[in-house]
């Protein structure tokens, strides 16, 4: 009599052992093993980035926020490459641009983040939004946030850009990440950080966006694909 029941059990019982090795199956199946970063062969950042476009030149006098020493060797573990600059204009404004290129997005990434890695210096943050910008026809969202340190106030602009696309949030770089992973492909990425001195951050963002569109137009198109991503439109 208990014949049947124990065969319906055992049907079961390989029914499920048969999903959970298709399941698994798949998941190896789907598990991305092409790095895009292979793709583009990204050159130094220190040759690609010119030191003069437009009415910007280095300064060489001038030197970005340092990090700690910890947090150096830390963020150093998770980027290919670090490019940090200052430039001057004309009329003796100065911006400061920040690189971060990673060959692999990873859970890590937020920790070069202005929100993050600006109060590990001791900065407090305010007035963090999401703006659109257009830049040498490129229309883009970018995120901008005001770093405050005793009298020192430094509006600062920036975004990451996932593969060929940018994102200004973290539920958009997860979302990017597996659209790429179905495409068998591990992302690379970047982020592009812009920031100056002044106490008006509107002043400041007018300065900025000059500085980015001035970048902008005179880059490779290699490294204008990975900084400012491709067929970008602004959000509305």
């Amino acid at each position: 009599m208990s014949e049947a029941p124990n065969n319906a059990n055992r049907r079961i019982a390989l029914f499920a052992l048969a999903a959970m090795a298709a399941s698994a199956a798949l998941g190896v199946a789907l598990k991305p093993t092409r790095l895009l970063a292979k793709d583009r062969k990204l050159g130094s950042l220190e040759v690609l980035i010119p030191k003069a476009f437009s009415d910007w030149r280095l300064d060489p006098y001038s030197m970005p926020l340092q990090v700690s020493p910890d947090q150096l060797a830390f963020v150093n573990t998770i980027y290919a490459q670090t490019l940090s600059r200052t430039y001057l204009n004309s009329a003796g404004a100065r911006v400061m641009l920040s690189l971060a290129y990673v060959e692999q997005q990873s859970d890590e990434w937020g920790v070069h983040l202005p929100e993050v890695c600006y109060p590990a210096q001791g900065f407090k943050m305010r007035d963090a939004s999401i703006s659109p910008l257009h830049a040498a026809g490129v229309a883009m969202e970018v995120n901008r946030v005001v770093a405050t340190l005793g009298a020192r106030i430094e509006p600062i602009t920036y975004w990451v850009t996932v593969g060929d696309q940018i994102s200004t949030r973290g539920s958009e770089r997860k979302l990017m990440q597996m659209r790429y992973a179905l495409k068998g492909v591990i992302p690379d990425g970047m982020l592009v950080r812009i920031s100056s001195i002044d106490t008006d951050a509107s002043r400041a963002y007018a300065l900025q966006a000059n500085f980015i569109e001035a970048m902008h137009g005179a880059l490779s198109s290699d490294i204008e694909a990975l900084m400012f991503g491709v067929g970008q439109r602004a959000k509305t």
